[in-house]
């Protein structure tokens, strides 16, 4: 497995620290010296991984050394650009588009967090409905004749 050089550079100055401490030097200094902050417990735990793995730098790697990035910046700028050419556009439309794109399967969560992040989201909850155009137009019952028939579903609902 390929480490990036930054992993590989700190497991070797970890291993010149246990063998700087092994020759008994002070672990203060060289945690002031060598970039760490190792306690009596960190640094027995990291000798004892050193003399299984046969006192090599290779040992101390550290398996923690991130994930390749899928949202790289070309499909980020085009998702940005593809959002702002039409604003219609929700998550799930533009993780198919993705895919296609680029071949890259993200979740729509991720394609949200990307649009927050430049403020090309859509408003939290449900789009407005705008009026339909019959309900704009006024009753064309005379006034009392809607409430002519009251009574028979609502006892004593009717007045005269």
């Amino acid at each position: 497995m390929e480490y990036p050089p930054a992993v590989l550079e700190k497991a070797q100055r970890l291993e010149q620290l246990l063998r700087r401490v092994a020759a008994g030097e002070p672990l203060a200094d060289l945690n002031a010296e060598l970039s760490f902050e190792l306690d009596e417990v960190g640094l027995a735990q990291h000798q004892a991984k050193y003399a299984a793995g046969g006192h090599t730098w290779t040992a101390l790697i550290d398996g923690r050394h991130g994930h390749p990035r899928k949202a790289h910046s070309a499909l980020r700028e085009w998702l940005y650009a593809r959002k702002e050419a039409d604003a219609s556009l929700r998550a799930p439309q533009l993780v198919q588009e993705i895919q296609a794109q680029f071949g890259v399967t993200l979740h729509a969560g991720h394609v949200n967090h990307l649009l927050r992040q430049r403020a090309l989201t859509a408003p939290p909850g449900r789009p407005f409905k705008s009026p339909a155009a019959d309900d704009s137009a006024p009753d064309t019952a005379p006034p009392g004749e809607a409430l002519d028939h009251a009574g028979l579903f609502f006892p004593g609902g009717r007045q005269d």
